[in-house]
């Protein structure tokens, strides 16, 4: 049964600065624990390492939603118990870090866990001290457990293998053990997703490209649970394993189809092995001389088509000319017939002769 016990020992910290914590920001910054079990405990010596964007000297710490330490280190050793959580201008806040000091505590390891992998549940005495009697529970079920050991295995871990556990048992303290619980710890198995819809982005995004031209090219999947692995096929063969293939300044013999191969698989033990396979993707690298050839034959093909269009305009106006002059000429000729004030006579002389002005002139003055 439950006996009274001596409270544990604490670190006092001074903490400057105080001021409530902001939960604006996406959480890109992460932030790692070493040795990496959660929760963490406070005899281990545990280091904190914050990691994401901007400059590491302006990290700011956080301990139970209060500013802590703002422009400090990046890495630091923990001496108080508490929840920490880091801060880098620009990419958030990162997910909580607790660490106790508490007389039993129940931990597990700091990883994401995948369906298909195994995982220990391990339950510690403070300052490790001796642990009899344990037992495990999950929510209010009684697990049972191991009476002459402290740790859980949970294999091939399923989504029902999710929830909050617990353990219990007898600590040595002073001159008689006693009765003890730890904290709640959460058990999440993300489902693994396998991977699907791999793709090839190359640049620069022309397939056909000159000797001596940087080409690279890079795969990605829609879909999939990390860890993914790329391996790069070149004509049906492995080149590489990278997401990213640079191929650098490139020369004919890096023409060809390429292909990517993204890999990830279910379980620590790799029980299951998922790939998927991108479509080709064919790259040719052009000689020089080729390429002009080329260039000259496009070219002349551009000059004869401009030649034709000129030329077919030249006759589409030339006939509208003609169709516009025939047309002038009927009208000519319909106004000379039908306009009756029009008469035209042609004076003859006395041989016969057309009268020229002047001859009508001089015959006048004669008849005078």
């Amino acid at each position: 049964m439950p006996c009274p016990c001596p409270a544990v020992p604490s670190h006092v910290v001074a903490l400057a600065g105080w001021c409530p914590l902001s939960t604006a920001g996406a959480q890109t910054t992460q932030l790692l624990v070493e040795p990496p079990w959660t929760p963490a405990v406070l005899w281990d010596r545990v280091t904190l390492t914050c990691q994401g964007s901007g400059t590491a000297g302006a990290t700011s710490w956080y301990k139970g939603g209060w500013l802590w330490w703002q422009k400090g280190t990046e890495r630091f050793v923990v001496n108080e118990s508490g929840t920490y959580t880091c801060g880098r201008p620009g990419s958030g806040l990162s997910p909580p870090v607790r660490v106790l000091n508490e007389r039993l505590v129940l931990q597990l390891p700091a990883r994401a866990l995948l369906e298909g992998d195994t995982v220990t549940l391990r339950c510690r005495g403070w300052q490790d001290g001796t642990v009899t009697g344990v037992r495990f529970y999950r929510g209010d079920k009684d697990l049972g457990g191991p009476l002459c050991g402290t740790e859980l295995s949970l294999s091939s871990l399923q989504l029902h293998h999710s929830g909050r556990y617990r353990c219990g048992g007898w600590v040595s303290s002073g001159p008689s053990p006693c009765w003890e619980k730890s904290a709640p710890v959460t058990v999440t198995v993300t489902v693994h997703v396998p991977v699907a819809n791999v793709t090839i982005t190359p640049s620069p995004p022309a397939l056909q490209v000159r000797p001596d031209d940087p080409v690279t090219l890079r795969c990605s999947v829609q879909v999939g649970s990390a860890p993914v692995t790329f391996t790069w096929l070149h004509d049906g063969q492995e080149v590489a394993r990278s997401p990213l293939l640079e191929l650098g300044a490139v020369d004919v013999g890096h023409s060809g189809t390429y292909q990517c191969v993204a890999t990830n698989q279910l379980g620590q033990d790799r029980h299951r092995v998922f790939r998927a396979l991108s479509p080709e993707l064919a790259l040719e690298v052009t000689p020089q001389g080729t390429t002009r050839h080329h260039w000259i034959t496009e070219a002349a093909g551009v000059v004869g088509c401009l030649l034709f269009l000129v030329l077919l305009m030249g006759i589409i106006v030339a006939f509208h000319w003609w169709i516009h002059m025939d047309a002038r000429k009927h009208q000519e000729r319909a106004l000379s017939v039908e306009d009756p004030q029009a008469t035209y006579i042609e004076l003859r002389g006395p041989h016969g002769q057309p009268w020229e002005p002047s001859d009508i002139y001089d015959n006048l003055q004669h008849k005078l």
